[in-house]
């Protein structure tokens, strides 16, 4: 079947979750995984509304009016305010026919503006990030050239701002898509002599409140950057994931339900809450997870503090004193959690009132 080729979001999903081994095969064969899920019959339920896109559609190009003079004074205020302010920048053509030829008009122009000695905005430009052996096209918002040939990755995003402080959960979310177009740049930047410093404090611009005004901040992402460059080259050696599965096993979605589930069973999952924002797989893994009584489907907060704990099975054993060592603070917080648990409910049943 053919390949699905990668994008930013999909990459980032790694290291939103690096541990999971069915993503990282999946991902780096190509596997259409929404298609995948439709064959299991646990199809995703997650993606952009079109009244979202419409809106941050209208942000973006409200940020970027009149040659991009907003984005770039946002860009000298929060990461650059030594230089000289951005009084005659430039917007690179882009322009070009196909994705490679986009990809090669963007080097092209990253080449030049690193040199021009002024401000210079790329809107939209096409790089391109090796995975598992074949070329990733990814589409920053936009990438910024300062004066001194530097390179400034842009996030623009709809979610507010308010009262100076976003969702954690969608800054993260952007952070780490935002590290995979730092990796994508700082591969065209190996091909200059001498390379150019890519940053590693992108630059976040959202909604300021309940308003249509951009604000924005810089976001450190190199923990995001190492963690994604780790699951990068986890994929270039598919091969050690692979050699452990059955000889024939296939993903292909036109498998009869019974086969389909087999075969994707055979390649580990790690399974959190996280997912269902991220994987379209994450109604079968959840529900996978949920029959086998897996600590993970809790949430990882709640996996971090059970030790080597791995089913609901064994906490409830190791809480009522049938399993666990005594001297394991995880057995000995459960077994006191479930003291106080039944002392409650001794206390409550004699405080019940029969009704007259």
């Amino acid at each position: 079947m053919p390949a699905r080729p990668l994008d930013a979001r999909a990459l980032a999903a790694l290291a939103a979750n690096p541990g999971c081994r069915r993503r990282a095969l999946l991902d780096g064969a190509g596997v259409d995984k929404a298609a995948l899920a439709d064959a299991l019959g646990a199809p995703a339920a997650f993606g952009q509304s079109q009244f979202a896109f419409a809106r941050g559609h209208a942000f973006e190009t409200r940020v970027k009016a009149d040659g991009g003079a907003e984005l770039l004074r946002l860009v000298h205020e929060r990461l650059d305010p030594t230089a000289e302010p951005p009084r005659q920048a430039s917007v690179a053509d882009l322009t070009a026919t196909d994705t490679e030829g986009r990809t090669a008009r963007t080097a092209l122009a990253l080449r030049e503006a690193t040199g021009a000695g002024t401000w210079t905005l790329l809107d939209h430009p096409m790089l391109a990030l090796p995975v598992a052996g074949s070329p990733a096209f990814l589409e920053p918002d936009a990438v910024v050239v300062h004066p001194d040939g530097t390179w400034t990755v842009v996030e623009i995003k709809s979610f507010p701002v308010l009262d100076g402080a976003a969702d954690p959960a969608k800054v993260g979310a952007a952070a780490r898509q935002a590290a995979v177009y730092v990796l994508a740049l700082e591969e065209v930047a190996a091909r200059l002599d001498p390379p150019p410093r890519v940053h590693d404090r992108v630059l976040l611009v959202c909604p300021k409140d309940f308003s249509n005004l951009p604000t924005a901040s810089a976001v450190d992402v190199r923990k995001q950057r190492a963690v994604t460059a780790r699951q990068l080259a986890r994929l270039t050696r598919l091969e050690e994931i692979a050699d452990a599965l059955p000889e024939g096993v296939c993903f292909s979605p036109e498998l009869p339900a019974e086969e389909l589930t087999a075969a994707v069973d055979t390649v580990p999952a790690t399974y959190a809450p996280e997912c269902l924002a991220t994987c379209e797989l994450a109604f079968h893994c959840r529900a996978r997870a949920r029959a086998a009584g897996e600590v993970t489907a809790l949430g990882r907060a709640v996996r971090a503090e059970l030790g080597g704990m791995r089913t609901v099975a064994e906490v409830l054993a190791a809480a009522h004193g049938v399993t666990g060592a005594e001297d394991d603070p995880a057995v000995a917080a459960l077994r006191r959690a479930a003291a106080l648990r039944a002392e409650a409910l001794t206390a409550a049943a004699a405080q019940e009132v029969p009704c007259p």
